[in-house]
């Protein structure tokens, strides 16, 4: 391939023009959904001032106004897309993560209230109830008529959920659930809704039934009474936050609060009057994993909702670097643009590409997330088990991914702008803000890796779901650690990328692994080759997952601690998650772009794959030098192309950004954008 052209760095976008670029790009990212994106955001801009009212209110006063904005999106259809057409839904779940995303644009208290709402309190209610509950409860739920909150974490268990302290004890005599927080330390904490507005609670508990526990299960009980706590029920508020303080964060205490039997959300166990327990799932901890496993909707809207606030942050920071000068480098009469210095392109424009990245990662992720919800209601409980395990495994995944690098993209882009990025009014601050706890909602991100993990480290189709994190250490030390990989799916990824090296798969004397005769094979590799770019995270993937799987062996075999194994190899298996994820957000990528016709689309999009795969390997080089995939001249050569490849991004940096189509009231930067 030739090398990138040393043109003048502001002339036009290729040939295609702006408007046709944008309006192809715009068409590629709104995909299936498009009628359904574009009508939130425009919903959302009758309602941007409350961008404003977010600094201007008092905090008691910004709450009601939040939640006067979530009854009147709740009016438009579009927050209930995911529910039952009978219930006054939409009946299409892929239709409802697409709205969530588009929620994004706009102010993200309003967006963390209308998921605390739709998403996780209504959510549970539809997935994890019956006819009974979704006949009482689902349309007033939908139309934001009844109000709830989502009751599991607790202050002294955060990601632990089936160590909760609060117990729900079965009273035969009355057919009641009795409530009680048992310790100190088990108060519902940081619950969404439930400090001001939340009439209703979706509370998890361990279910006791004649003295035997059943493990965590959930209940919709009724935690207030004309806006007063009901008997039995204690509310806290959390008080002001760093961000989102239009949501009522709040504390719930249960002192023998009393439910009846039919509070029980009963879709996977069930209790008789005389409390007799039954369910179809006879292990615990299975029926427990798949309880959760039902409620992945939470991690896969989270994510795509990081993924919004990275492209409301990189359109304001692009689109000012894209006007403002500074500096005279090129002519002394004219100072430079800022997107004409090279580090400037360097700091913003590989993060652009890695959100389009991220965000085709996230279109799979929500398309497979409709296939296997689409018929969850099913008593079938064992239908696509595999599929449903896959699902939760990248969804932990690329919402750890999409809320770290939002977190990194909004804190770059505010640098980028300078003193003006600081002042609030230009939004950064409440981005910031917002967003910060992304990396923590729905599961703290290293806490999902290890979900991950598990499931590269464990075998699928077994005891994958009964298996804690010393389980797995120990399941692991039972196998031959080929075995382990044999089940990977990275293993089968190797046949697809060895005819791009010499030899098959071993040297001559069949003892030579192909990853290390990566390095010397690659001199002879294009650089801007798809191919060479997943064998080489495919490579990384294979190995850190096998040095893990290696480790644990030999602490077990050496008779060590599991939970001692465990700790000394964490960073070896968060490791080999983030690397698995990393691959599957680059095959989305180029599967995109072999998807799409040729044309300026398929020419940019080929330009940011390019320039997210190489700048991923650039940015973990020194482990691929470590372990002999990448020589020094070949890491310079990447290098040199990443700088070339920003070179050619830039010239069409402003239509990338004009696709995600953020209208400029939702921005809120008039002193950045002019």
């Amino acid at each position: 391939m030739a090398e990138a052209s040393d043109a003048t760095l502001t002339e036009p976008a290729p040939a295609g023009g702006h408007d046709d670029l944008v309006g192809g790009m715009r068409d590629l990212l709104d995909g299936s959904h498009a009628e359904v994106r574009r009508k939130v955001v425009d919903g959302l801009v009758p309602f941007a001032s409350v961008l404003e009212d977010a600094d201007t209110m008092t905090s008691a006063d910004f709450r009601e106004r939040v939640r006067d904005l979530l009854v009147e999106l709740a009016g438009s259809g579009l927050t209930g897309l995911g529910f039952p057409e009978e219930y006054g839904g939409g009946g299409h779940i892929g239709a409802s993560i697409a709205a969530f995303e588009s929620l994004a644009h706009g102010d993200l208290s309003v967006l963390v209230k209308a998921g605390v709402q739709f998403g996780l309190f209504g959510g549970a209610i539809l997935q994890l109830g019956t006819k009974r509950h979704h006949d009482a409860y689902l349309a007033d739920v939908v139309a934001a008529r009844t109000l709830g909150c989502f009751a599991m974490t607790e202050h002294g268990h955060g990601s632990n959920v089936a160590a909760l302290g609060t117990v729900a004890t079965y009273d035969a005599d009355t057919q009641e659930f009795v409530i009680t927080t048992a310790r100190e330390d088990a108060y519902k904490d940081y619950i969404g809704n439930a400090a001001r507005h939340a009439e209703l609670a979706v509370v998890f508990a361990q279910l006791e039934t004649a003295g035997e526990n059943h493990g965590v299960h959930a209940f919709v009980v009724r935690i207030r009474e004309g806006g007063e706590p009901v008997a039995g029920v204690r509310i806290g508020d959390d008080g002001p936050k760093m961000g989102l303080n239009g949501v009522d964060n709040g504390r719930l205490w249960f002192d023998g609060l009393r439910v009846p039997r039919e509070a029980l959300l009963n879709r996977f166990a069930d209790v008789s009057p005389d409390g007799v327990y039954g369910s179809p799932i006879e292990s615990k901890s299975r029926r427990f994993f798949t309880m959760l496993g039902t409620l992945v909707q939470g991690r896969v809207s989270v994510g795509g909702a990081a993924i919004t606030a990275s492209k409301v942050a990189l359109t304001i920071a692009i689109t000012y670097a894209g006007r403002r000068r500074q500096f005279e480098a090129s002519d002394p009469e004219t100072e430079d643009l800022l997107l004409d210095y090279g580090l400037h392109q360097r700091r913003l424009l590989p993060l652009l590409a890695r959100t389009y990245a991220l965000h085709f990662a996230q279109e799979v992720l929500r398309d497979d997330l409709h296939a296997v919800f689409s018929g969850a209601l099913s008593d079938d409980l064992d239908d696509d088990e595999i599929a449903r395990r896959t699902l939760e495994s990248r969804a932990a995944g690329t919402k750890a991914l999409a809320t770290w690098h939002a977190t990194h993209t909004i804190q770059e882009c505010r640098e980028a702008c300078g003193g003006a990025g600081y002042l609030a009014a230009n939004r950064f601050a409440a981005l910031k803000a917002d967003t910060d706890v992304f990396t923590t909602f729905e599961g703290d991100n290293h806490v999902l890796l290890q979900l991950v993990a598990k499931g590269l480290l464990t075998d699928y189709a077994g005891a994958f779901e009964d298996m804690n994190q010393l389980d797995m250490v120990r399941f692991v030390g039972g196998l031959a650690v080929d075995t382990v990989l044999e089940r990977t799916a990275v293993h089968k990824l190797l046949e697809r990328v060895r005819d791009l090296l010499p030899g098959g798969s071993s040297g001559p004397d069949g003892s030579e692994p192909v990853g290390d005769r990566v390095a010397s094979a690659s001199e002879r590799i294009e650089i801007r080759d798809a191919d060479y770019h997943l064998a080489m995270l495919s490579f990384r993937e294979e190995h850190i997952l096998g040095s893990a799987a290696r480790r644990l062996k030999a602490g077990v075999d050496k008779g060590g601690n599991p939970g001692e194994v465990f700790s000394s190899v964490q960073d070896h298996v968060i490791a080999a998650a983030r690397a698995h994820v990393e691959r599957l957000v680059l095959e989305a990528f180029a599967a995109k772009v072999e998807a799409t016709p040729d044309g300026p689309v398929r020419d940019a999009l080929t330009l940011l794959r390019d320039l997210h795969a190489l700048w991923v390997i650039e940015t973990d080089r020194a482990w691929f030098m470590e372990h002999g995939r990448l020589s020094s001249a070949r890491s310079k050569a990447i290098t040199t192309q990443v700088n070339a490849l920003c070179r050619e991004v830039r010239r069409i940096a402003q239509p990338l950004v004009d696709a995600f189509a953020i209208p400029r009231e939702l921005l809120r930067a008039d002193d950045l954008l002019g």
